[in-house]
């Protein structure tokens, strides 16, 4: 409908922005079709702000979306890409722009295989197969290499090339297959089983030169993936250039950017190593020197001890030591020998002193009777009793007289029994 207006009877700028606003909305929602020329994510913001040309026509709009839009764009979007947005448009009524608020956008063409790519990748990912843990370390010196790669091509001379520059005695076992095309991933299949299976082949080389992304696909099929991450014998991955990321280097147990650097992880160089060997005998013979050395100069530091330089001088004064402390313990038993010798005379003395043997050799004797109680009174015994002389030299017999009372003696005494017994001095 036709706005009424005149330069007397003019349409507000609100009018004219609302039936903007109206037609807009009313062309619905539309896929677009352009490239990314412009793309601004500012920091903590949820919206996300975008430019999409048509390089053709140099006409551009403006594009908003929300943040998960964009984050949900495998692989990342970047500007420059070809994409498809899904998107209404949209009048701002205050400002007077127009832009289109984008719902889903997608990459067109190469886009969508390499997000295609990445879904596969992060299943993969997520099933373990590309971890560092199934990697396998490669043999120092394989006795067979095997090497897959196309017939006549680039990278199979890199890798014989360099490989036996590097290594002259080195062994290869190589596949021809197709490394493009529909039947590729099916060759290599096949090649990777009958090498796997060979008990000669140690290391395998799966080599292709460089190519756009459509080339190398063969290389990212999941079927291919898988049967590497199955395979029982290292793999060294060399597809493309460095820049270049097939599916298959990322579960290959070895990657390498080229060809030739392949050739040089899987043999080593032969003059490197003589150069190594060289190095490490030099250095044993310098430790060896070294050790020698040492031990001479601790050898003859111990030679140079007195008690090694004269053996002798240590004995003669270990041996004085020894007469020394000798002569000190026979002096020293001498000395407790005399002192024990002079207290046990002394004791002997003593008791020689308090022996009644000592009195017996005085002149004195020991009256018993014939029971051998010792008589200590003349008038315990009787007259005509028989009594027992002890003397220093033997016994004697002796038989009582008279009765004490008789006698001419001077001491008499009564016994028990009524009886007096008497003795001379010279009797007892």
């Amino acid at each position: 409908m036709t706005l009424q207006s005149s330069a007397e009877h003019p349409v507000p700028v609100r009018t004219v922005s609302k039936a903007l606003g109206d037609w807009v909305h009313r062309l619905g929602a539309v896929w677009i079709e352009g490239q990314v020329a412009q793309l601004s994510r500012r920091a903590g913001a949820s919206t996300v702000f975008l430019t999409l040309r048509d390089p053709a026509a140099d006409a551009s709009l403006q594009v908003t979306c929300a943040r998960g839009v964009i984050d949900g764009v495998v692989p990342a979007l970047a500007e420059g890409a070809r994409v498809v947005v899904h998107g209404r448009p949209s009048y701002w009524f205050a400002r007077g722009t127009l832009s289109i608020a984008a719902t889903e956008i997608r990459h067109l063409g190469l886009g969508a295989l390499l997000a295609r790519l990445e879904h596969l990748r992060r299943v993969l990912a997520a099933e373990g197969v590309f971890d560092a843990e199934r990697k396998r370390p490669l043999p120092f010196l394989p006795r067979t290499i095997g090497l897959v790669c196309g017939r006549g091509s680039a990278a199979e001379h890199d890798v014989l090339e360099n490989a036996r520059r590097r290594w002259p005695a080195v062994r290869f076992r190589v596949e021809n297959v197709a490394v493009q095309g529909p039947t590729a991933v099916v060759q290599v299949l096949a090649a990777l089983r009958v090498l796997d299976a060979d008990p000669e082949v140690d290391v395998v080389v799966l080599a292709r030169g460089g190519g756009s992304v459509e080339d190398l696909l063969p290389f990212s099929d999941e079927a291919l993936v898988r049967a590497v991450a199955g395979l029982r014998t290292p793999l060294v991955s060399a597809i493309g250039h460095e820049t270049d990321a097939p599916l298959v280097d990322l579960v290959a147990d070895l990657r390498a950017s080229t060809p030739t650097d392949a050739a040089k992880h899987v043999v080593p160089d032969v003059a490197e190593e003589q150069a190594r060997i060289d190095a490490l005998r030099q250095r044993a013979r310098q430790r060896l020197g070294s050790t020698v050395e040492r031990e001479l100069a601790g050898l003859a530091a111990l030679r140079s001890r007195p008690a090694l330089a004269d053996p002798s001088d240590l004995f003669e004064r270990r041996a004085a030591d020894v007469a020394a402390s000798l002569m000190r313990a026979r002096r020293c038993v001498a000395a407790r020998l005399d002192t024990d010798m002079a207290g046990l005379e002394h004791l002997r003395a003593r008791v020689r002193a308090l022996s009644p043997a000592a009195t017996l050799e005085r002149g004195y004797a020991v009256v018993q009777r014939s029971d051998g109680v010792v008589v200590r009174d003349p008038g315990e015994v009787s007259a005509g009793e028989a009594l027992r002389l002890r003397v220093a030299r033997g016994d004697l017999a002796a038989r009582v007289e008279r009765p004490p009372r008789e006698a001419s003696g001077r001491h008499s005494s009564r016994r028990s029994d009524g009886h007096r017994t008497s003795t001379k001095p010279s009797d007892r």
